[in-house]
């Protein structure tokens, strides 16, 4: 098997601190190439550059949209410690700084086994039906976001946005996982929070991100990937979009909050 789109997609050349890459056309969002791949980018630049292994949590601003083509992502350490650090990363195009991001790595299995953690959750997995019960987009549905092609989408029933009658109500459940078959991990979770059809459509809202923050969990098991996604305030012309991530083991493995701005 070659390798998986994803990581073809998103290589990096270069020693560091500087790294040559590309934001592909097959990743578009609206508008530009999505958000959540030119974050995922930056990542990958950071763990190159961190002496931890596993990212925390990842905070963006995007200061354009991005567009296909090569791209630098330059990055900067600003702290290392005992069980966190800390990075800057900073991705280019055409000369023009797009995307200005914060990290913070550690090792999520030391933090695990540390003795006398604590423990509490307030929600639980979307209870969703199997993935073959659900329906599912087909690749080329979502109509210019070529990101959708990348991805296995399964709702318990059709979105209202995709027939033309959003419902009213900006929220869903759903699974979700990579087409080809790559196993989700944390190098991969700050696309995949932002590479779902976002919870406005369901007002008949189209949005491009303003900021996006990121927080990682755990490394997820194989395969499905239960989503939940909600937004519950619009008004002064943005709105606040938030992700919940949970692998097939039930566990949480990602979070996100993001603020957009609303088009048209």
């Amino acid at each position: 098997m070659g390798e998986f789109e994803f990581d073809a997609d998103t290589r990096l050349s270069g020693e560091g601190p500087e790294f040559e890459g590309s934001l592909g056309e097959t990743w578009s969002g609206v508008p530009g190439v999505n958000g959540g791949f030119m974050l995922a980018l930056c990542t990958r630049a950071l763990a190159r550059v961190l002496p931890f292994p596993d990212p925390l949590v990842i905070s963006g601003f995007y200061l354009r949209p991005g567009s296909p083509g090569p791209a630098r992502v330059s990055t900067e350490v600003i702290r290392a410690g005992k069980t966190t650090a800390f990075g800057e990363a900073a991705l280019w195009r055409d000369g023009k700084q797009v995307l200005r991001t914060t990290a913070a790595f550690t090792d999520l299995a030391q933090a695990a086994a540390r003795p006398g953690g604590h423990a509490f959750s307030a929600g639980t997995a979307p209870a969703l039906p199997p993935p073959e019960e659900c329906f599912g987009f087909e690749p080329g549905a979502v109509r210019g976001v070529s990101i959708a092609r990348h991805f296995d989408y399964r709702i318990p029933s059709a979105p209202g946005w995709l027939t033309g009658q959003p419902t009213g109500d900006p929220q869903y459940e759903f699974w979700m996982r990579f087409r080809d078959g790559r196993p989700a991990d944390l190098l991969a979770l700050p696309l995949i929070v932002d590479a779902a059809p976002p919870a406005v459509l369901e007002l008949g809202i189209a949005s491009t991100t303003v900021e996006l923050t990121v927080h990682l969990r755990a490394r997820p098991a194989p395969g499905w990937l239960a989503c939940r996604t909600w937004t519950s305030y619009v008004g002064g012309g943005y709105h606040e979009e938030d992700f919940e991530v949970w692998d097939s083991a039930g566990t949480l493995v990602a979070q996100s909050r993001q603020l957009a701005l609303i088009l048209g």
